[in-house]
């Protein structure tokens, strides 16, 4: 499989800094209460080389989470 652009294009940022629009939120790849290491390292890093792969460059790794 090699890299495309998403159907959402790209934002650029910076001279620089290009990004596509559509991204993968990383944050349920961390361990147990979305905090440490992934349970399982390896299939979490396969993911992410997936997601790569797939031609994502935005990459969300906060850790947002709404207050009610």
């Amino acid at each position: 499989m090699s890299a495309t652009t998403p159907d959402g294009g790209t934002i650029t940022l910076a001279p620089d800094l290009t990004l596509t629009r559509m991204g993968y939120g990383a944050m349920q790849l961390a361990g147990p209460g979305v905090w440490g290491p992934p349970r399982d390292r390896d299939a979490a890093v396969a993911v992410l080389r997936e997601v790569v792969e797939l031609g994502l460059t935005h990459l969300d790794t906060s850790d947002y989470s709404p207050t009610p």
